[in-house]
């Protein structure tokens, strides 16, 4: 799908005070190891191997917490359809996965990836997911970017390794925002000092026609 914009962003969006906020709850949760989507594995009950842990973090190696809170959602959403709009993306969602707060250490990183599915969610226990794809992303940076080296979020238009990535200098500041459609790959790379804190939220409806 060619589009005219690939990502929209808001610089500096969320008060500072907000975004602290948000980390000191996000750190009172228990974290756990960051999957590769479409894994649907339960790691309280079926923990990783140390091969799979190994395989696992060539490309992937974070962790991350699930948040189901609508004060936060609620922070976010008029950045979601905004951008959705100005974008001139107008695509059709109305609901959203638990939000996930990630925080990247030293050498962590997520590969080359997409957020969208290869096929609508179905049997989900939410009744609201099935027969949707994941449409919209949206990451939030909690941290400032003097606060950590390295972790940049890249994209790539082209969809393939060869292209030129694009670096996301936009939302370096505390609080920025940035939205693209989950089918559009990007990558963070891995943090050199400090430690990157931010959300993640996917937006769902009903599969493009």
């Amino acid at each position: 799908m060619k589009l005219t914009h690939y990502y929209w962003y808001f610089t500096a969006a969320l008060p500072g005070h907000l975004c602290d906020d948000i980390v000191k709850y996000g750190l009172q949760h228990k974290k756990h190891p960051a999957l590769v989507g479409g894994t649907g594995r339960n790691v309280e009950t079926h923990p990783l191997t140390l091969k799979e842990t190994k395989n696992l973090n060539k490309i992937r190696n974070s962790s991350i917490t699930w948040l189901d809170d609508p004060w936060i959602y609620k922070e976010l959403k008029p950045y979601l359809d905004k951008a959705n709009q100005l974008a001139e993306w107008n695509f059709e969602y109305d609901h959203h996965e638990f939000i996930q707060f990630t925080h990247y250490q030293l050498n962590q990183h997520y590969d080359w990836h997409c957020d969208s599915n290869e096929k609508p969610y179905a049997d989900h226990n939410d009744k609201n997911f099935n027969g949707k794809i994941r449409k919209l992303s949206m990451t939030v940076s909690l941290s400032d970017s003097q606060d950590y080296e390295g972790g940049e979020l890249q994209f790539n238009f082209l969809n393939h390794t060869k292209s030129k990535p694009i670096i996301c200098t936009e939302i370096g500041a505390k609080g920025s925002i940035v939205v693209f459609p989950s089918f559009v790959f990007h990558r963070v790379r891995p943090v050199i000092t400090g430690t990157r804190y931010s959300l993640v939220c996917w937006n769902l409806g009903k599969p493009f026609k």
